[in-house]
């Protein structure tokens, strides 16, 4: 199912094209990208599935940085999860973010969007659309995105307890106007990270990224036409610096499929 090593033929010229488009837009709509910095855009997720072990990647890292820090998408609030694969890991380099489990769920989505494969790096957006390297259809997907109908997530009560290493939030869902049941996550992420790589494609670069997930976990499932309220706690990775961190609390369809809200919040914001 995957491409062990590299990204060949046909991938490596969709993923040349889609960083380079995404530059172009990032680019152009800055200026023009203001009014979506405010609680009034919908929360559109994008997932980018990327690897230090694939050359094609810190383009499409890039990329996503810039997305999340200039919000382009007019009407889209992006809320990023950069999750790192490990089938690159024996490449010469092993990723030091990588992880089975985002293997694993990147091999769900090549399941249920019907995809020939998985590659790096792969962008899908809301749980449901592959982004290709066409302008248009990148903005036609955020700008669908956020005009669906969301159900609304609310992270509080945030807190990061250092000893022993726990993060504690509660979880308010509003499904009353969902008609699909889904699935609860929560995300912890580090707010930024940075890696000096030393072996492998990228040997000699220093790379840095935004929202690099640690760990998805399902905290409970969602009814249609329900409401879902709890407390969550969740453990954080030895040497994880509490205030390098974002919580990203999303509903999902099972599927993989549609994400149907998402919300996002930093230790002390």
């Amino acid at each position: 199912m995957f491409f062990v090593g590299r990204t060949r033929g046909k991938f490596i010229r969709w993923t040349l094209i889609l960083t380079a488009t995404l530059a172009c837009i990032v680019t152009g709509e800055y200026a023009r990208s203001a009014d979506n910095r405010d609680s009034s855009a919908a929360p559109v997720l994008l997932e980018l599935f990327t690897s230090e072990g694939c050359s094609s990647c810190p383009p499409a890292d890039a990329s996503v940085q810039r997305i999340d820090t200039m919000q382009p998408f007019r009407g889209a609030r992006v809320i990023v999860l950069s999750e790192h694969v490990d089938y690159w890991d024996q490449d010469g380099w092993k990723d030091p973010y990588s992880s089975p489990s985002f293997t694993y769920r990147q091999s769900e989505y090549v399941r249920a969007l019907g995809l020939a494969t998985a590659y790096t790096p792969q962008i899908i957006v809301d749980g449901t659309t592959v982004l290709r390297g066409d302008a248009a259809q990148i903005q036609e997907t955020f700008a669908k995105a956020a005009a669906e109908p969301k159900v609304a997530v609310q992270i509080g009560s945030l807190s990061v307890d250092p000893q022993p290493g726990l993060v504690r939030a509660h979880i308010d869902v509003d499904g009353s106007a969902a008609t699909h049941n889904a699935d609860i996550f929560v995300a912890i992420a580090l707010d930024h990270a940075e890696s000096q790589v030393l072996r492998g494609e990228n040997s000699g670069r220093d790379l840095k990224y935004v929202a690099v997930v640690e760990e998805i976990k399902k905290v409970g499932k969602l009814d249609k036409g329900k409401t879902f309220s709890r407390d969550v706690e969740l453990k954080l990775k030895p040497g994880t610096d509490p205030k390098n961190l974002r919580i990203i609390a999303f509903v999902q369809e099972s599927g993989p499929g549609k994400v149907l809200g998402a919300a996002m919040q930093k230790p002390g914001a």
